[in-house]
């Protein structure tokens, strides 16, 4: 009988522990090929927006005597970011340690040190909400983010800033703006705009709000160009400029699908919807042109471009194609009157108009967000109240405008105090290329 007994338990036995073995297995996270090898593509393509595709777009609208300078610049700060990334940046914008969901508290704004120098992080590491890649492609894929938002800020104070003071400028600025935005907006529960509720899928306020803001803060710092706006100052090279526009176009695909942290649903949505959007804002823009000066201009509609892919970054992942049609439209307009009558108004010296492209287009974007994510308007995202949800995008973009513009104003003017901000007369007139590099883009 004892001997039937412990055979029919080991036969129990090599019946149950496949199955829980298997269940082990299952419960294991499980890297996805197919979403690693979509979010490694998504990454160059955001690497690629910077380096060489915002170089070239702002090389070309500058003099020729400033067109290494402001290319330096984009190179210099893909290389710093990145270097900082890694040391505490990551750390600072996703370390969720002490967060708690409707909990305010430090952590609610800016992450903690458990990931420096990227402590921890192996081949074997994976992460994602619900498809699995390794966090090393996670970690390069936001750093690309990292590194696009501060050399955007580049063309509201191009032509006139030292090197010496942009590098610490942008090292200092990266470590007290756009990591606790991003914390706050993105590191999930216990982030304070997380909480509030605000939809940001792929940057309208970590990047573009953020960016823009800076460098209308950093323009009235450093002032105007020596002979703006009386003195000519056209683009030198505007071939430059849609070449770099159709890369930020492409690139732009990794940066809102790639959002989507998978190769999914979410993704291709996206990837239409920002289609849809710039090419709408680069007709809107073209159309407001042509309407108001006689004629559509090739840097007005690169321009256009960028309005649309900036206003649908935040909207990419909730909004449908018809929402993204009326967002990209109204970006195109809004952003093209901001860009010029606004600007002439108002006499600020935005040189390449990043206040009036990415302050103003992520303005617009994140607010109607908040309109075009309700499924009644066809989008896609979860609001039932377009009015409560519109609410919660304006207060995340008032806290993210005065935040910002408080933090860089103070960072600038101390800079300025230590070091000094801005060239000197005969450097500005000579041209940062040989100023502050010893070097011509053109040897003629």
């Amino acid at each position: 009988m004892t001997l039937r007994k412990f055979a029919g338990l080991g036969a129990l036995l090599s019946f149950v522990m496949p199955g829980l073995a298997m269940a082990e297995e299952a419960a294991a996270p499980v890297l996805n090929s197919g979403d690693t090898a979509w979010m490694l593509t998504a990454t160059i393509l955001v690497l690629f927006m910077t380096i060489p595709g915002l170089a070239l777009f702002y090389g070309g609208m500058v003099r020729s005597k400033n067109l290494l300078s402001v290319m330096m610049q984009c190179f210099a700060i893909t290389g710093l970011i990145s270097v900082l990334w890694v040391i505490y940046g990551y750390s600072i914008a996703f370390d969720t340690t002490g967060m708690e969901q409707g909990v305010v508290n430090f952590n609610s704004f800016v992450g903690g040190l458990g990931k420096a120098f990227l402590a921890g992080v192996t081949p074997a590491s994976i992460t994602g909400p619900t498809a699995l890649f390794p966090e090393a492609v996670f970690i390069t894929f936001q750093m690309t983010f990292a590194i696009i938002t501060p050399a955007l800020i580049v063309g509201a104070f191009a032509e006139r800033m030292k090197f010496s003071a942009m590098l610490v400028f942008m090292g200092v600025w990266f470590t007290l703006v756009y990591a606790p935005i991003a914390h706050m907006v993105w590191s999930g529960n216990g982030g304070l705009l997380w909480d509030w509720g605000v939809l940001d899928f792929a940057g309208g306020t970590v990047v573009h709000i953020n960016a823009g803001i800076a460098g209308l803060v950093a323009c009235l710092v450093l002032g105007k160009r020596k002979g703006f706006p009386t003195t000519p100052m056209a683009p030198h090279n505007l071939g430059y400029t849609l070449m770099g526009a159709a890369m930020l176009w492409v690139g732009w695909f990794g940066f809102n699908a790639g959002s989507a942290v998978a190769a999914n649903g979410t993704a291709g949505m996206a990837m239409l919807v920002t289609q849809i959007a710039t090419a709408a804002a680069a007709l809107g823009w073209m159309f407001a042109e042509w309407i108001t000066h006689g004629k559509p201009s090739a840097l007005g509609i690169a321009s256009g471009v960028v309005a649309g892919l900036v206003a649908i970054t935040p909207a990419a992942g909730t909004v449908g194609p018809m929402g993204a049609l009326v967002i990209g439209l109204a970006a195109g307009v809004v952003c093209f009157f901001c860009a010029t009558t606004l600007k002439r108004k108002l006499g600020y010296d935005d040189s390449l108009d990043a206040f009036g492209v990415h302050g103003i287009g992520g303005i617009l974007g994140a607010i109607l967000t908040g309109v075009f994510a309700a499924p009644a308007l066809g989008g896609f995202g979860t609001v039932t109240d377009i009015g409560a949800q519109v609410w919660i995008q304006v207060k995340g973009v008032g806290f993210t405008v005065i935040y910002t513009a408080i933090v860089t104003f103070i960072i600038l003017k101390v800079l300025d105090a230590v070091m000094g901000l801005r060239v000197t007369e005969e450097e500005e007139a000579v041209g940062l290329d040989l100023a502050q590099h010893n070097e011509r883009g053109y040897n003629l």
